[in-house]
């Protein structure tokens, strides 16, 4: 038996014995060492050779990854750790550091339990940090910390031990802040990172050597011989002494939950169903012997196997031919072949038990964020992205002849990567693809040429704004066009408050299935609760409530004034451009007895119009995407960045200084940002290093907002003169 095989056999072994798993991700800001860590991990385990780790880059399969040295796809891979005298289990996932690639970050951390958040010494927690630390807390993911890059602080800085340490407590201290206001309330003391108990390492992943105070104690090596090795320039003995990949993993094993801890409680916080049913318990146990239930956290294609579905076993056991519910969908599906990952090839399994990540074809309805189950059972909590699109292009195949391929190509991206919004026109033959940023768009387009040989067209980025109001509307009537269905609607802005708990998943999107329960939450946020009690959706940050009694027929058309609703939402009447904020209120309808006058052709444009009427009764206004922008720069090109940024209606926040280097803090609108990076370069010859974050929603100025209006109007093929009130309300 080879190596391989051998490894197979016992991974097989170990996938039986839960409490010998761990599944865990590794989360950083960019280029703070992620992937060259993951890289030495699986070195060590045996997977690749040494001499290649950490140059190699094994998880960044992808051939842009490789190319723009950066990760743009979470990668998974099953590996074993020997720990004191035991085999472990470890499925590790590395995802991207880029905000632009946030979504799969976010995805990675529904799979798995536990997360090391790899920290550079030398930058310290940045925005990202922040960022990836928060989605994986939200997931009830718990975290252990890995300072990277101490050998910078070695040789480049040349700090004394003293001051290394200072630094070391600095770092810590800003994980363990972020862990206190993030972390669920009781986890915030539990999950602290700590040096003394071990469940924080430090060392270089580049040069693969890792220290943390349990493995000092137990081999006597000092932080005094990693000083001397490291100027010494001795690194095989370096390696030796400190190997990353004990340091490292021996943390994971001992800090990181196993699957049949981690499921009791992240079970009844991420699905929505009965915990004490049979599944509900099942689950929280990680049955292998249950009803099989999985959540779907990517979906890749694969040239000879085509959709791949890699996910999370909960309960029961997935196996070849087996027959499985995609709930969401409401479809059935046949699983074909069921294997797990080692690395960029895919190892095929008989059957793979809960507990385990798991990568399986066959499942040609399911989208990221899906859940699979034996039979129908409560879907899991939707996903929450921290942001969202707000760059889109326009493209068009070159060649008529592929448009069926290209549409075909767009559905494929939008199933694998849900961040990614596709709107196909078919009037126009233009498709509109939503990003959370340029890069974002421009790695998804070469894609797009690269796999399915589709060259297209591409109009310049485009930004998404948002429509919203500023003051209650008075009660507006919509009637249908046979004039036999009449509703009255009243419109207002949603308090911040609330929008806020919809954008973090406090108060879910869509109907709620417990109206008392939501009624409270937003009576809580300073709602009247017998509005509240009234609440029927919520859809993209906006809200529809029936503030009617006892109507006759209601009922039996809630279901096409919901629909209704969510047309006037997606585009509202400025500019067709998305609704955020703002809530309806249904507070009286006059409907007609037969339902042949009330189909969906009548009440679709009663209620949509009123929408629109109230809107333009209640000052509407233009809202536009901003993004927080940390610039390190030296010190003498303070001046340049300050002036780049007033120049694209940046707002500076804070500045500090460390060392020779100072942070720049500040927030600009996304649709002055394009060109940014050539710009800032350019203004400090190559000297900046930047970040950028999603910085929520903001109002356009008014001197801004006409000519705003009239650009996206004339775009989108409509009359370019901003409509009146006497436009858009039918003449009563």
């Amino acid at each position: 038996m080879g190596k391989r095989e051998e490894m197979i056999k016992e991974i097989k072994e170990l996938m039986l014995q839960p409490e010998r798993i761990r599944n865990m991700g590794i989360a950083a800001h960019i280029d703070h060492g992620k992937t060259t860590l993951s890289d030495n991990l699986l070195a060590g385990a045996g997977m690749i050779s040494e001499e290649l780790a950490g140059k190699q880059l094994v998880l960044d399969f992808d051939e842009q990854e490789q190319a723009r040295g950066i990760t743009i796809n979470a990668a998974n891979v099953s590996m074993i750790h020997e720990y004191g005298g035991q085999k472990y289990l470890v499925n590790l996932i590395d995802t991207p550091g880029h905000v632009d690639f946030g979504g799969d970050v976010t995805r990675a951390m529904r799979a798995i339990d536990g997360a090391i958040i790899v920290v550079d010494a030398v930058e310290g927690v940045m925005p990202q940090t922040e960022t990836v630390l928060r989605q994986a807390l939200r997931e009830y993911v718990k975290p252990v910390l890995f300072i990277n890059k101490v050998d910078r602080l070695i040789k480049e800085l040349k700090l004394t031990p003293q001051q290394m340490q200072e630094r070391f407590v600095k770092v810590i201290t800003d994980v363990n802040r972020l862990i206190k206001k993030y972390a669920p309330k009781e986890f915030r003391d539990k999950w602290l990172v700590n040096v003394n108990d071990g469940s924080v390492a430090f060392g270089s992943a580049y040069y693969n050597w890792a220290l943390s105070v349990p493995y000092m104690k137990k081999t006597g090596v000092s932080f005094k011989d990693i000083i001397d090795l490291t100027n010494a320039g001795d690194l095989k003995t370096l390696r030796k002494k400190a190997p990353l990949h004990v340091v490292v993993l021996d943390m994971v094993v001992r800090h990181l939950p196993n699957p049949v801890e981690a499921q009791k409680y992240r079970i009844p916080h991420l699905w929505r169903g009965e915990v004490e049913s049979e599944i509900g318990q099942s689950m929280a146990s990680c049955d292998p012997k249950g009803k099989m239930a999985m959540i779907v956290t990517k979906i890749i294609i694969d040239k000879h196997a085509g959709e791949v579905a890699t996910g999370r076993v909960w309960s029961g056991t997935v196996k070849t031919g087996q027959e499985v519910h995609i709930i969401t969908a409401k479809r059935k599906a046949r699983i074909q072949q069921v294997g797990i990952y080692m690395g960029p090839e895919r190892v095929n399994m008989e059957a793979v038990p809960a507990g385990n990540i798991v990568a399986v074809t066959g499942l040609k309805d399911a989208m990221a964020g899906e859940t699979v189950a034996e039979e129908p059972i409560e879907p899991f909590e939707a996903l929450h992205y921290t942001s969202e699109p707000v760059v889109t292009v326009a493209i068009e195949a070159k060649n008529v002849k592929d448009l069926p391929r290209l549409i075909e190509a767009l559905r494929q991206l939008a199933k694998e990567d849900p961040t990614l919004h596709v709107k196909i026109d078919e009037e126009t033959g233009q498709h509109l693809l939503s990003g959370m940023g340029e890069l974002h768009l421009e790695v998804k387009l070469v894609h797009l040429k690269e796999q399915w040989g589709v060259d297209v067209d591409v109009s310049e980025p485009i930004v998404v704004y948002r429509e919203s109001i500023t003051k209650q509307s008075p009660i507006v009537e919509g009637k249908s066009p046979n004039k036999h269905n009449r509703f009255y609607i009243v419109i207002e802005p949603m308090p911040d408050e609330i929008y806020q708990a919809i954008r973090e998943g406090e108060i879910p999107e869509g109907r709620p299935k417990d109206t008392k329960a939501v009624a409270k939450k937003l009576a809580e946020l300073g709602m009247d609760y017998d509005i509240a009690r009234g609440i029927v959706d919520i859809y993209n940050g906006n809200m529809f409530l029936d503030n009617t009694k006892g109507l006759q027929y209601l009922n039996e058309v809630m279901d096409l004034l919901i629909d209704g609703f969510h047309q006037a939402m997606d585009e509202g009447p400025l500019a067709r451009e998305p609704v955020m904020k703002v809530i309806v209120r249904l507070v009286d309808a006059k409907i007609h007895e037969d339902n042949v006058h009330r189909g969906p052709a009548q009440i679709y444009p009663a209620i949509r119009t009123a929408i629109h009427c109230a809107m333009m009764k209640s000052n509407p206004v233009l809202y536009e995407p901003y993004q927080k922008v940390v610039i390190n720069v030296p010190y003498e090109y303070m001046g340049s960045v300050s002036r780049e940024m007033n120049q694209r209606r940046g707002q500076l926040i804070d500045m500090k200084q460390e060392g020779e280097v100072m942070i720049i803090i500040s927030e600009a609108p996304v649709a002055e940002m394009f060109g940014f990076a050539g710009a800032i370069r350019g203004a400090t010859s190559g000297r900046a290093l930047w970040s950028t974050e999603h910085a929520g929603f903001k109002r356009v100025p008014t001197e801004l907002a006409v000519n705003i209006i009239r650009q996206i109007r004339q775009r989108k093929g409509l009359n370019p003169n901003p409509p009146t009130e006497k436009d858009i309300c039918p003449q009563q």
